[in-house]
């Protein structure tokens, strides 16, 4: 019985990664009883050296491909099957090798081509890959959203976008099936047709305009938001290379581990923490966050950077993502995949027993992920039921990340941050396009701890850059306005809550409101009305503090992939550090006003186009139960009806005046209520409410409600019906009640201004 060389386990391991533990190794190269201790020990030495990662019982080669890589095709096999390797490759091995699956609409590849692909590892003993196009190197053919229409030379398409008037012409052997009437995504195909119009190539029917799949394409050619980047752009993110270590710090044996959305494509925050082992800071723990290093990437002056600057930040929509930064950059270079070595900044923060900051530091580096983990499993773990992937980390990560967390937890309760409790809905789509269902996001421990994490490392920036005396971009919220203020100590004193008055405000007295309202019926209508009350966050050059965490000087730092304001920051930590000639420029100090107005401007553009998103989704969900009643709560009052919103999917719906009865309502401005004419029932904020379904519009997201009843009592219909209850029964008496109530408000209004 011959013992394998080292050379011939790790060619085993490569050519059968499926067959991994030490028994398969033991089995497949015929060793026995006292040999296996030999075997152990040239594994341990492999993995001493580099060649093998440890993970639970099995062995793996460390280096991977990012999910998004650089591929050159090396052609088609005996059987017609299309291969590819990458061009980046960090192994010690020979690259794998990619099956290259390809689509009906995708262009025609051939030997030596080179594409963008998104990989998915797969176990076959020909692959170890499998990529999928997202487009050919050095192509970068423009795309349109229009209606299709029909003709005898193959059809036109007619844009949607009220910028572009031009038609283009499609051929009948391009026209992919697609039917008049349809809206379609269309690329360009060749040049001007013989009628004189350009040509394109349908690559996607979206069928109806109203339908799924159109819903956030509408909506992003609505709002402006430009969702094509130009050919100038593409180029210089396809030239763009991998940093090199160079002067960087080289962290790429620390233990960094990503923790996102299990959904997530891009990765550009990394954590990892420990005891603190100065004698000074005993208890306490050393942090570290290391952030994708975008600047190296996106040189000042660039068309990249022109381009990152005019989008402002990517939107993000139930069915797709329009990135800031190209898919070469966004999901590829500056995304710190698990096993492939990524340019960062990084901090190194020191925290004492309580979460107090004792010191911080930045630096230029290079790490290697050694985990890409989701929320859910890393919670899982924490609370005592780790998978095969976390199980090996949790003495050496996990444990200490929550380890640090808990002492930032009680430095953030003594701060008193603004603590909202307003649970996020996700619309879970089909591959149709189509709304299966509504629910509410988990919320973990885990995503409390980044947060808190990206929210120290945020506020590191801003101070570090406050002492250096550089120009930056502050994310600022400043606090609410009297008139605000005073509508939301009215909602809080019509629901039985006293926000305290005749003192500066501070987060801690609106916790105190919250405080009470939880667990009640009107939990819900105090957050919502706190949450109206604030102002819009936005970015400047000065310093006007936090108001809702609670923080004297904040700088957005550590999502440079997505936010532009955050490479802002990145370039001023370059400068100021002196680490380069990629950092600000006094050209970009001398605009950082109109950068941080204008950058505010596209964060707002996206909150839009994301919220109608949402809305036409819901009332394509909702139009299939037309008729159905459902039970919600009071968000709004107008002249014109009453905003409800429903429990079950949260979506938004109006009940017109006409629908709320058969007597007039008038509209108190003072005391944002309806008040009826003939019964002086009270219809205000928070109210329990249930309505029956009118109408859904999927085009415009409107969605029409019938008051059926109001906190439990039937409400008279027009034409016939009754009330419960007579004239002095339980409605007579509640809207008595609800209107002596209203009174006392506006009595109280009179006085204040008197």
């Amino acid at each position: 019985m011959r013992m394998p060389s080292k050379e011939e386990v790790l060619e085993w391991i490569s050519e059968n990664p499926t067959l991994t533990s030490k028994r398969d190794i033991a089995k497949a190269f015929g060793i026995k009883g006292a040999a296996r201790i030999d075997l152990k020990r040239l594994l341990r030495e492999l993995e001493a050296e580099g060649h093998l990662q440890k993970r639970a019982k099995t062995y793996r080669d460390p280096d991977k491909l990012p999910p998004v890589s650089v591929l050159q095709v090396t052609g088609p096999n005996d059987d017609g099957d299309l291969f590819a390797r990458p061009l980046e490759w960090h192994g010690n091995g020979e690259a794998p090798t990619i099956l290259v699956i390809t689509r009906a609409s995708d262009p025609a590849l051939g030997q030596g081509d080179r594409i963008l692909g998104r990989l998915t590892e797969v176990q076959d003993e020909n692959h170890a890959y499998e990529g999928r196009l997202i487009r050919r190197i050095g192509t970068n053919p423009r795309r349109v959203l229009g209606v299709f229409r029909k003709t005898a030379e193959g059809g036109r398409i007619l844009p949607i976008d009220k910028g572009d008037g031009k038609e283009w012409h499609v051929i009948t052997e391009q026209v992919n099936g697609a039917k008049d009437g349809e809206l379609v995504e269309a690329e360009q195909s060749g040049p001007k047709g013989r009628m004189g119009l350009p040509r394109a190539k349908v690559v996607a029917r979206l069928g109806d305009p109203s339908a799924p799949k159109a819903v956030s394409l509408i909506a992003i050619h609505q709002h402006g938001i430009p969702d094509r980047f130009p050919d100038k752009v593409i180029a210089e993110a396809d030239a763009t290379k991998p940093a090199p270590l160079g002067k960087r710090d080289d962290l790429r044996d620390m233990p960094f581990v990503t923790i996102d959305p299990a959904d997530a494509r891009d990765h550009d925050d990394a954590c990892w923490a420990h005891a603190d082992d100065d004698p000074k800071n005993a208890d306490g723990h050393v942090l570290w966050v290391a952030i994708a290093d975008v600047a190296q990437y996106v040189r000042p002056d660039t068309a990249l950077d022109g381009e990152a600057r005019k989008r402002g930040n990517s939107s993000y929509f139930p069915d797709r993502v329009v990135p800031m930064l190209p898919d070469r950059l966004s999901g590829d270079l500056c995304s710190l995949h698990e096993g492939v070595p990524r340019a960062v900044i990084a901090l190194r923060v020191q925290i004492d027993s309580k979460g107090k900051k004792i010191g911080h530091r930045f630096c230029r580096a290079m790490i290697r992920s050694i985990a890409s983990l989701n929320y859910g499993e890393v919670q899982q773990a924490q609370d005592g039921h780790p998978n095969e992937t976390c199980a090996g980390l949790m003495e050496t990560v996990i444990t200490p990340l929550y380890a640090a967390y808990d002492a930032l937890t009680m430095a953030r309760n003594e701060r008193q941050p603004l603590a909202l409790d307003l649970p996020e809905r996700k619309i879970e789509l089909n591959d149709a396009g189509e709304v299966t269902s509504v629910n509410f996001r988990d919320r973990f421990d885990a995503h409390k701890l980044i947060e808190e994490f990206m929210v120290l490392a945020n506020v590191c920036a801003a101070e570090t850059l406050i002492a250096k005396k550089s120009s930056l971009l502050f994310r600022v919220h400043e606090e609410p306005s009297p008139e605000k203020l005073d509508a939301l100590r009215e909602t809080a004193q019509t629901a039985g809550y006293n926000l305290a008055k005749g003192q500066v405000l501070q987060t801690r007295h609106l916790n105190q409101l919250l405080d009470a309202a939880a667990g009640s019926d009107d939990a819900e209508l105090i957050n919502i009305s706190t949450l109206r009350s604030m102002t819009q966050a936005y970015y400047t050059p000065q310093n006007f503090g936090h108001f809702g965490l609670a923080l004297r000087a904040y700088a957005h730092f550590t999502s440079p992939i997505r936010r532009y304001a955050d490479l802002i920051v990145h370039r001023a930590l370059v400068a100021a550090h002196g680490w380069g000639d990629d950092g600000l420029t006094p050209e970009m100090a001398e605009r950082m006003e109109n950068t941080g107005t204008h950058i505010s401007e596209t964060e707002r553009r996206s909150m839009l186009a994301e919220r109608d998103t949402t809305d036409r989704y819901l009332a394509a969900y909702m139009s299939e139960r037309i008729g159905n009643e459902f039970t919600g709560r009071i968000s709004g009052i107008a002249r014109f009806g009453v905003f409800v919103k429903l429990d079950e999917t949260g979506a938004d719906g109006l009940i017109p005046m006409r629908e709320l009865g058969r007597e007039y309502f008038h509209y108190d401005q003072e005391t944002t209520t309806l008040i009826g004419s003939d019964t002086g029932i009270v219809i205000g904020l928070g109210q329990r409410v249930t309505a029956r379904l009118k109408e859904a519009a999927p085009v415009t997201g409107g969605i029409a409600l019938e008051l059926i009843s109001l906190d439990g009592e039937i409400v008279k219909r027009k034409g016939g019906g009754s009330r419960r209850g007579k004239s002095g029964g339980p409605a007579r008496r509640k809207a008595t009640k609800a209107k002596r109530k209203s009174d006392k408000i506006k009595r109280k209004v009179s006085r204040r201004r008197t």
